[in-house]
């Protein structure tokens, strides 16, 4: 099993990839973005609010890392024709591309199967787990054409085991991990592209605060502990390594 704590990540280790990111204006995202282009990466900031993916723009360019790019999408009312637009565009302004994360996701309402709205379900599953999918396959050309791919999967626990009360968000999550898998074993054997899920289990996030609204922020993990999984994992060091499902506090109290 992977050894969280043997993880050795050379400086340079995403030096010339060109990594997408989604819901790269906060929280895990954010760290995400930041840290591949540490490591040499040019990013491209998707997510719904300028202004975030702008101050996440600003931090990489004052730290003097690779110039990254922005595409404000939103995943709510994003059409086929929307993603079809940014692969265009990604085609002819930068002409690569070896990475892509997953990440951006609505929390949801925390209800009854009983009680949960129609509309809310269909919003939240457009952002969680169709958004991927029609991502996915539109950047898949790009993805293809990289000597060496990765796409990378943010999960969750309720993805692993429902549970109550979590509604879409669960199911959402379910779907992802079976995504990842079916993705994994088509371009597995076909391709340089691979494909795995992280679960960051416990993370001090606005939508962790919002589904522990009683929890002390500091007891549990940052974004930035997550960091060396999700660069090795995009990085060439983890070749070889596809359709897995990491969840990070199983890895690293299986390290200590």
């Amino acid at each position: 099993m992977l050894d969280i704590n043997k993880i050795q990540l050379n400086n340079n280790a995403l030096s010339n990839k060109i990594i997408a990111v989604t819901g790269a204006g906060d929280g895990i995202g954010r760290s995400i973005a930041k840290a591949y282009a540490q490591y040499g990466a040019t990013v491209i900031l998707i997510g719904r609010t300028v202004e975030k993916l702008e101050n996440v723009y600003d931090e990489i360019e004052q730290a003097g890392y690779p110039q990254p790019a922005i595409v404000p999408l939103d995943f709510a009312t994003a059409t086929e024709e929307n993603y079809n637009a940014l692969y265009n565009s990604i085609k002819e302004s930068i002409g690569a591309l070896d990475g892509l994360v997953h990440n951006a996701a609505l929390l949801g309402d925390r209800t009854s199967i009983s009680n949960y709205k129609a509309s809310a379900w269909n919003d939240l599953m457009a952002v969680n787990i169709t958004a991927p999918f029609l991502l996915t396959k539109a950047l898949l050309p790009l993805l293809k054409q990289s000597t060496q791919s990765s796409i990378l999967f943010t999960g969750s626990s309720v993805g692993y085991q429902g549970r109550a009360y979590w509604g879409a968000y669960s199911v959402s999550k379910a779907a992802n991990e079976n995504l990842m898998q079916v993705l994994a074993e088509e371009l597995g054997e076909t391709s340089k592209v691979r494909v795995n899920s992280i679960n960051p289990g416990a993370t001090r996030t606005e939508m962790r605060a919002t589904a522990y609204p009683a929890e002390d922020p500091m007891t549990v993990k940052t974004p930035d502990d997550l960091l060396p999984l999700y660069i090795y994992l995009m990085a060439d060091d983890s070749v070889g390594t596809n359709g897995q499902q990491l969840d990070y506090t199983i890895l690293k109290n299986e390290s200590l």
